[in-house]
């Protein structure tokens, strides 16, 4: 890729998505299965966060009748992280985990990621992490995906999209309701 447009790629502000599992992996077509995995969604209830690039819209319309997605805000992914955030050996991700590598608090690593300031909330395994001011620009040994319980109050449908009044499919902002009722 040439400079320019390089440029222009990192120009364009992507949406962040949170994207919950919703159906299981009974008579999943093995594509789908893939596409599923490639998402980090290999168990019912399961969230992940990614950026709205269009590879990732692809995957997401592909996988779309097993899953539900819609733009996270600041407040529910800072309470994901402190109650739902695991870091290496399933210990659960403490306010000292996150100042040792320069974060103050858990709505300050969510307000960066829902800004763009920062692309991963996880940092990758290997390699070195990006720093910026003193900061991990990510959480080192935080697993990159968030086991979360069944919604209170149940599903509606789990085989209607949401705009028929189901539950799967892209839902926008309403994604944060769910996922407090899933907390």
């Amino acid at each position: 890729m040439t400079a320019v447009a390089e440029a222009k790629r990192e120009e364009v502000a992507y949406p962040r998505y949170a994207v919950v599992r919703i159906r299981g992996i009974v008579n999943t077509p093995r594509d789908v299965e893939n596409t599923l995995s490639y998402l980090r969604l290999r168990r019912k209830f399961v969230m992940s966060l990614v950026v709205g690039r269009p590879e990732i819209e692809g995957m997401l319309k592909k996988a779309q009748n097993w899953i539900t997605w819609g733009e996270i805000d600041a407040d529910t992914l800072a309470q994901v992280l402190a109650k739902r955030g695991r870091i290496v050996g399933d210990k659960p991700l403490t306010l000292e985990h996150l100042r040792k590598y320069g974060w103050s608090s858990y709505e300050e690593v969510a307000l960066a990621y829902v800004s763009g300031e920062i692309d991963k909330i996880a940092c990758p395994k290997k390699g070195t992490w990006p720093r910026r001011e003193g900061k991990v620009l990510c959480i080192p040994h935080l697993k990159p995906f968030f086991r979360l319980h069944p919604p209170i109050g149940g599903f509606r449908d789990v085989k209607k999209s949401f705009s028929e009044g189901g539950d799967l499919g892209y839902r926008g902002p309403e994604i944060n309701d769910l996922i407090l009722r899933m907390i």
